[in-house]
């Protein structure tokens, strides 16, 4: 989330959290830039208007970079010329202020599907069931009751179809920076999750390398 409105910008921030999202917050364009040398984000929020290094700029130099992240671009000014100026910058969404919490989710998970291969928005494993948009996980048609952390894990582990996820991916993509890299948060969660999708067992452990449905 890059947003120079510090209010907002963590207002957002914790609705995302909320959905189970891993949210860093920039208030500048220039630690934006900075994060993004760091790290591959999914989705890239990002105001248009910031002072210093513009939103523009920050746009020119992801889409420069090949950087893999998505940018849903959001700014005061509605106007069709406007949109069309930052989608021609390399944005894939645009989004004017103000908005509505609920869209900016939807528009966060539409465009966050796109990265890599696209995702289907609802995933299915089997008997096992996951609607991240209305955030509802089954088994065999019963309900399942998820933290928002363990709703967010498995989402990852069923995008990933099979692959192989470790602990540090998991703890990127899952949590935020303010995360203990050396914490046995993720174990601790993998575990919970295990318990309440019952057998037969569909989270394995694969020795010194992360974990896979």
């Amino acid at each position: 989330m890059v947003e120079d409105q510090a209010e907002l910008a963590d207002s957002v921030a914790r609705v995302l959290r909320r959905e189970g999202m891993a949210v860093d917050v920039s208030y500048d364009g220039a630690a934006a830039l900075e994060r993004t040398e760091l790290v591959d984000y999914d989705v890239i929020v990002l105001d248009r208007d910031l002072p210093g290094v513009h939103g523009d700029d920050v746009c020119r130099a992801l889409v420069a970079r090949e950087a893999p992240s998505r940018v849903l671009m959001l700014t005061a000014s509605g106007t069709v010329a406007e949109r069309v100026d930052g989608l021609a910058l390399g944005a894939d969404d645009y989004l004017p202020k103000p908005f509505a919490y609920a869209e900016l989710v939807a528009r966060i998970r539409a465009v966050g599907r796109r990265t890599t291969t696209a995702a289907p928005p609802v995933l299915v494993h089997g008997e096992l069931r996951l609607d991240p948009a209305r955030r509802i996980a089954t088994r065999a048609g019963a309900r399942l009751a998820l933290s928002p952390k363990e709703f967010a894990v498995l989402e990852h582990l069923l995008t990933g179809r099979g692959r192989v996820i470790s602990a540090e991916e998991l703890l990127e993509r899952v949590w935020d920076e303010a995360a203990d890299p050396f914490t046995t948060t993720v174990k601790a969660t993998i575990n919970r999750l295990r318990a309440k999708l019952g057998d037969p067992p569909l989270i394995e452990t694969v020795a010194r390398a992360g974990y896979r449905i």
